[in-house]
């Protein structure tokens, strides 16, 4: 199993990436992995990376389909890989109902149909056919300027079981956010590998993004936690998931939920030690990835400390478990 790192913070300036994309380049993690950019975004900051001569295999998750055409996305996935000469993931997701309606006008119909359509729009131009889909979400007749085949895999982000069974059909990487290991197990692995219509020759394979925080005098653990996840669980569909994986949040800021999120095993709080004995889990489960995410301490603490805490838990991984 792989450890990757996710950038852990709000860069501004693309200079604040180097110290992140260095982990990837020296000290061991196999990916340097970004959100959706709101400042700058993601791509550029991944060609301006290359172009400094900091060239590393990125991972894009996830990126919101509302936010860029799935031409564009195509046309962004393929540029990084050329412009770092690395392979990409490039990972994609529906946002929520409320940022569909903010760039869309209204939310997809269907959040599944969306999904399949886009991806496979993607897929289509990156193989260099002609992506012809008059569907219910997107209608497109498009080619991309002839190339030879990128080294990009494509991904979904999977929260619940019915992303799960469509990641497992169309997807080449399913990317799970803030999903304890024992989910990973019991809900979303039997849906992933129940897909009865798998259209891709080699399985789908999973790579989970965990919250982590090294344990520390003076720090405090709700605040690291409200700065990793206090969003996210502000929404009902990631509260129905830590619902369903035993995890019952307000999501209104109660210092409760930051417990529960701890206990429940959905964000990794100790040594580096105690967090790989956790990462651990994942590992017996198969899955092909873990992504470092330190965004509650570069969040609340900066850069300087989320950049500490990842090299001591990369330095910390057993041999062989971060590029194997």
């Amino acid at each position: 199993m792989r450890h990757s790192i996710l950038l852990p913070i709000g860069a501004s300036r693309p200079e604040q990436v180097i110290p992140f994309a260095n982990l990837v380049k020296w000290a061991g993690a196999a990916r340097l992995w970004q959100g959706q950019g709101m400042l700058l975004d993601s791509h550029q900051v991944a060609g301006w990376l290359a172009g400094a001569g900091i060239r590393v295999p990125c991972g894009f998750g996830v990126s919101l389909m509302p936010y860029r055409s799935p031409y564009q996305a195509a046309i962004e996935a393929r540029s990084v890989a050329l412009a770092t000469g690395q392979d990409v993931v490039a990972g994609f997701g529906p946002g929520s109902l409320a940022a569909q309606a903010g760039a869309l006008g209204k939310p997809y119909a269907s959040q599944l149909g969306a999904c399949r359509e886009y991806v496979g729009i993607v897929r289509s131009l990156l193989d260099g056919q002609i992506a012809d889909v008059p569907g219910d979400h997107f209608r497109v007749r498009a080619k991309l300027v002839d190339y030879h085949r990128p080294p990009v895999s494509i991904g979904l982000g999977v929260l619940r079981e019915r992303m799960a069974e469509l990641a497992g059909e169309v997807a080449d990487v399913a990317i799970t956010w803030m999903a304890s290991a024992s989910y990973v197990d019991e809900v979303l692995l039997p849906a992933l590998h129940g897909a009865e219509e798998r259209t891709l020759p080699d399985p789908v394979k999973v790579t989970a993004v965990v919250p982590v925080a090294l344990a520390a005098p003076g720090r405090k653990v709700s605040d690291l936690v409200n700065a990793a996840c206090g969003t996210h669980i502000q929404y009902p569909h990631y509260q129905a998931a830590l619902r369903r994986a035993g995890i019952a949040v307000t999501g209104d800021g109660d210092p409760s939920d930051a417990v529960k999120l701890v206990d429940g095993g959905a964000f990794l709080y100790g040594t580096p030690q105690e967090i790989h004995e956790r990462l651990a889990q994942y590992r017996a489960l198969g899955v092909d990835e873990v992504v470092l995410n330190a965004s509650g301490v570069g969040n609340t603490l900066g850069p300087r400390a989320a950049a500490q805490d990842l090299l001591a838990i990369l330095n910390a991984a057993p041999e062989g478990g971060r590029r194997s």
